[in-house]
C-alpha cells in the first residue's frame, strides 16, 4: 500500500510541475507583440523583436520579409492589423533603430490599407552587403520550344526590351546553330543581381552587349542564376539533367500566351513536381494574342495547375506580388504572370517577384563536405575545372578532399587551389552555393559529370547496387525485371538494369521498390536522394532508399592476395585410398614399429 501511495504522490508532483510549464507556454504565448507595439516599444519588446528579427534573417540565409503593423506571434483569433494612418511614420522610425542595432538593412516593398483608416507596411530586410558574398537562388527555366524563354531571360539580365524578331535572345546564345535556328540546345546559366535595395546591378556592356560577371557578383546582395534549359523534345535529356544535377531552388515554366499548353509543356510541369520543385508560370506574348484566345490559354492553364493541387494566384499588383512570395515555398500556390516582352508589360512584377521570394532550403553547414560535379572544363595555364553545387558543409581553399568515384569505385585525394564563384574568386563556398574549384595535376579525361568531391571524414563508398522506390508515370506495356533504362541521380547519368522488384510486373501508375544494378561503372549515391528514370515513351520518378555498397580496387586486391596466402599454406596433390597422405602413412608405421619393439 505505501508503495501505491508513494507513486500516487510521484504521478501528482509531476502533473503539478508539467501544469507550471504548461502555464508558463501560455502566457509566453499571451505575451506576443502586437500590430502597434512599435508606437511604444518597452525594451522586453525591442528584444523580442530583434530576435525574431535575427531568428528569420538566419532561416533566409541573410534576407525576410517583415510586416509593419501586424502582430507577431499572436494568440487571439481575430487580431487587429494596421496602423493609423497618421501613426505609421512613428512605427517606421522605431523599426529603423532596431534594424541598426541588429545590423541590418530595411527597404519597403508594399504599404496595404485596412480598415478603419489603418494601414501597413512589408519591408525587405537583409545583412548588410559583404564584399564576394551574396545570396544565391536557381531558377530552372523550361517550358515548350518557342515559348519565349531566351527572349524572357535576355530581356530581364539586359534590361532592354525585345523588337519582336528575337533581338533579346542571341545575347544568350552560345553556339552557331542556335544563332541559325533560334533555338536553345544547351544548358545555359544567366544571371541577375540585386543590391542590398533590391535594385538590379546588371550593367551590359553598351558595344557587345556582354555581361561583367565579376563586376555583378561584387555589387550584388542577392544573385539570381537562370539555369536556360532546352524545350524541344529532341533535348529533354538534356532538360532532366538540368533540373536534376544543377538543383534549382524555383521552377520558371512558360507558356506561350497564342500557342497554349502544347508539347512538352505538360512534361515539364510533372518533372518539376515530381522532384518537389515550387514551380511558378510565366504567359509570355500578351501583347501579340487576341483577347478571346487568353482567355481560354488562362482557362486550361488554371485547370492545369488544380489538377496538381495547387492554388493559382494571378499576379497583377504589388500586394499580388508579395502575398505570392510569401507563401510560394510552402508549394501550394502557384503563381501566374502574364508578360510581353516588346512591351515591358508587367515585367517590374516578376523582377520584383525574384527579388523578395525567399529561400527555403535545409542547410547542412556543420555536416562534412559533399559536392557534387556537373561540369567539366580546360583553361590553358590553370588545368581542369570542376564546376557544380555544394550540397552539405563548408569547402575552403587548400583542403583536401576525396575525388571519385573512378571506374575501379576508388577516391583520390585532391587539394582545392582556387575557389571561384560566379566567375569571381573567393575563399570559401558554404552549403546551397554553386562554385567551380582548380583541381591540380589531374587531367580533365579523368573527371566526369556525376563525380563528387567529399571529405574524408565521410569514407566514401562507390556503389553498382542500389535500391529504390519508385512511381511509374507512364509506360506503354509492363516493366519485367531486366529492364533498362537511362536513370538521372542528381548530377549522375547512366543506364541501369531493373535486377528484382516487388511484384510479378510494373505498369502505368504502379508503385514498387526495385533494385537497380549501373551497366557501365559504380557511382556516389546518397540514400534519400531525388531520380527520374526514362527510356522512349516511359517515365519514373523515384527516391534512393538504400545504398548496397561496392569494394574498392585496393579490398578486392588485398582479398585476393589473402586467398592466395591462404592456398599456399595448404599441401595440395591427390589423396590415398583410405584418405591419409603417403607421410603420415610411413610416420604411422615406424611409430607402431617403435612400440612393437619396445614391448619386445
Amino acid at each position: 500500500m505505501d508503495r501505491i501511495q508513494e507513486n500516487q504522490k510521484k504521478a501528482a508532483n509531476l502533473c503539478e510541475l508539467y501544469a507550471e510549464e504548461d502555464d508558463n507556454q501560455e502566457e509566453q504565448k499571451q505575451t506576443g507583440l502586437d500590430a502597434q507595439f512599435l508606437l511604444h516599444p518597452t525594451p522586453e519588446d525591442i528584444e523580442k523583436y530583434t530576435i525574431h528579427l535575427r531568428k528569420l534573417l538566419m532561416e533566409g540565409e541573410g534576407e525576410c520579409l517583415i510586416e509593419i503593423g501586424h502582430p507577431i506571434n499572436s494568440n487571439s483569433k481575430n487580431p487587429k492589423i494596421g496602423i493609423p494612418e497618421d501613426s505609421i511614420q512613428k512605427a517606421i522610425e522605431a523599426h529603423q533603430k532596431i534594424l541598426e542595432k541588429i545590423p541590418a538593412v530595411g527597404t519597403k516593398v508594399v504599404q496595404r490599407k485596412h480598415d478603419k483608416n489603418r494601414v501597413s507596411e512589408v519591408y525587405l530586410i537583409r545583412d548588410p552587403p559583404e564584399e564576394k558574398d551574396f545570396i544565391e537562388a536557381r531558377v530552372a527555366v523550361v517550358g515548350n520550344v518557342d515559348a519565349g524563354k531566351s527572349t524572357l531571360l535576355g530581356v530581364l539580365t539586359h534590361s532592354a526590351l525585345d523588337d519582336g524578331r528575337g533581338a533579346a535572345r542571341t545575347k544568350l546564345f552560345r553556339h552557331k546553330h542556335e544563332f541559325e535556328s533560334g533555338r536553345t540546345s544547351s544548358v545555359g546559366n544567366d544571371i541577375l543581381g540585386f543590391d542590398v535595395h533590391g535594385n538590379v546591378v546588371n550593367k551590359p556592356d553598351p558595344h557587345n552587349h556582354n555581361l561583367d560577371w565579376v563586376q555583378i557578383g561584387s555589387d550584388c546582395a542577392k544573385l539570381v542564376t537562370f539555369i536556360d534549359l532546352a524545350g524541344h523534345e529532341k533535348y529533354l535529356k538534356t532538360t532532366i539533367f538540368g533540373m536534376t544535377g544543377h538543383m534549382p531552388d524555383y521552377t520558371m515554366l512558360m507558356i506561350g500566351a497564342n500557342m497554349g499548353i502544347i508539347g512538352t509543356t505538360k512534361e515539364h510541369l510533372s518533372l518539376a513536381l515530381s522532384l518537389q520543385v515550387p514551380v511558378y508560370l510565366v504567359v509570355t506574348k500578351i501583347d501579340m494574342c487576341p483577347a478571346n484566345i487568353l482567355e481560354e490559354t488562362m482557362k486550361n492553364i488554371t485547370r492545369l495547375v488544380r489538377s496538381a493541387k495547387k492554388l493559382p494566384i494571378l499576379v497583377r499588383t504589388m500586394d499580388d506580388v508579395v502575398h505570392a512570395a510569401v507563401n510560394f515555398p510552402s508549394k501550394k500556390v502557384c503563381p501566374i504572370f502574364q508578360v510581353s516582352n516588346v512591351e515591358g508589360t508587367n515585367l517590374p512584377l516578376l523582377r520584383q517577384f525574384l527579388n523578395i521570394v525567399p529561400l527555403r532550403r535545409s542547410l547542412n553547414e556543420n555536416d562534412p563536405a559533399h559536392f557534387q560535379i556537373d561540369d567539366i572544363y580546360w583553361v590553358d595555364g590553370v588545368g581542369t575545372i570542376a564546376s557544380g553545387t555544394l550540397l552539405s558543409g563548408t569547402i575552403r581553399l587548400n583542403d583536401i578532399l576525396l575525388l571519385g568515384p573512378t571506374s575501379n569505385g576508388d577516391f583520390q585525394p585532391v587539394p582545392i587551389k582556387s575557389i571561384h564563384r560566379k566567375r569571381m574568386p573567393v575563399g570559401i563556398v558554404k552549403c546551397g552555393q554553386s562554385a567551380s574549384f582548380a583541381l591540380k595535376k589531374i587531367p580533365k579525361k579523368d573527371v566526369r559529370k556525376g563525380m563528387v568531391l567529399v571529405d574524408p571524414k565521410i569514407k566514401p563508398v562507390a556503389s553498382m547496387l542500389f535500391e529504390a522506390e519508385i512511381l511509374v508515370l507512364h509506360h506503354p506495356t509492363t516493366i519485367k525485371p531486366n529492364y533498362q533504362a537511362m536513370l538521372h541521380i542528381g548530377s549522375v547519368r547512366q543506364t541501369a538494369t531493373l535486377v528484382s522488384m516487388g511484384k510479378e510486373v510494373l505498369r502505368t501508375g504502379d508503385r514498387d521498390k526495385v533494385q537497380f544494378k549501373f551497366i557501365r561503372q559504380p557511382e556516389y549515391i546518397r540514400p534519400g536522394t531525388k531520380m527520374v528514370f526514362r527510356e522512349g515513351r516511359t517515365k519514373a520518378v523515384g527516391t534512393v532508399s538504400s545504398v548496397v555498397p561496392q569494394e574498392s580496387l585496393a579490398q578486392q586486391r588485398a582479398k585476393a592476395k589473402d586467398g592466395r596466402n591462404k592456398h599456399y599454406g595448404k599441401k595440395s596433390g591427390p589423396k590415398p585410398p583410405n584418405g591419409k597422405p603417403k607421410v603420415e602413412k610411413q610416420l604411422e608405421s615406424l611409430s607402431i614399429d617403435k612400440l612393437a619393439d619396445s614391448a619386445a
